[in-house]
């Protein structure tokens, strides 16, 4: 039995979904304005495999949502599924937040696919991929301008899907952009790239693995009194 716990927190969206050999058998997930997967994950958690009928000892690894996205969402989600994988014994696997997110979208041959997601004013985390979701350029932190991706809307359509498509709709006005809003990563799209990488023992060293922020992350400096 191959039953992967999959944990997707990289952005407001808190999702987790059990994946037996690459099926979505049950999802839990609530996109709130406000982060609160410190107070949600553990309880989606126990309710995902309540509803499937599965104790935790009966996991064989748990998926999680690499990055890159929010630094808080990040580091969540990554220690959650540590503190799983110790205690239970079994491996941890990473899947790319945008290649995940980059699957909500099927198109036609010959079109590209770019998943962002916001960061901070005209900038987002992005991507590209082509229509057989094969990554064709690499994740980038961008400041998005007017012909922003140019070279891949002269060759076709090119679907932008995230909650960063706002942003570049505002600007981009080529007829082939197709844009896909209101978007987030969800554990749904992770089941089966989970068991894909399971299926080659592709595994992270629990000790040492660390979310792909992208970005250092800055705190804000205090104001002086």
């Amino acid at each position: 039995m191959s039953n992967i716990l999959c944990i997707e927190t990289a952005t407001t969206n808190c999702s987790v979904a059990l994946s037996i050999y690459g099926e979505q058998v049950v999802l839990k997930e609530d996109n709130d304005v406000k982060y609160s997967h410190a107070e949600r994950l553990h309880l989606y958690i126990e309710n995902v495999l309540d509803e499937a009928k599965i104790d935790k000892k009966e996991l064989t690894a748990i998926a999680v949502s690499k990055g890159p996205g929010s630094y808080t969402g990040l580091r969540i989600g990554v220690s959650a599924a540590k503190g799983l994988c110790y205690a239970l014994g079994i491996p941890l696997i990473s899947v790319p937040t945008l290649s995940a997110l980059s699957h909500k979208v099927n198109c036609e041959e010959g079109s590209y696919i770019v998943p962002m997601l916001d960061a901070r004013r005209m900038e987002v985390y992005s991507a590209i991929f082509d229509a057989n979701h094969h990554q064709v350029r690499a994740t980038e932190a961008q400041i998005l301008e007017e012909d922003s991706f140019s070279a891949y809307l002269e060759k076709g359509n090119v679907y932008f899907v995230g909650n960063g498509v706002s942003k570049f709709e505002d600007i981009c006005k080529h007829p082939n952009a197709i844009f896909i809003k209101d978007t987030l990563p969800s554990a749904a799209e992770m089941c089966a790239l989970a068991s894909a990488k399971n299926e080659i023992d592709a595994y992270e060293d629990i000790a040492y693995f660390e979310p792909y922020y992208l970005k250092d992350f800055i705190a804000g400096i205090p104001k002086k009194k």
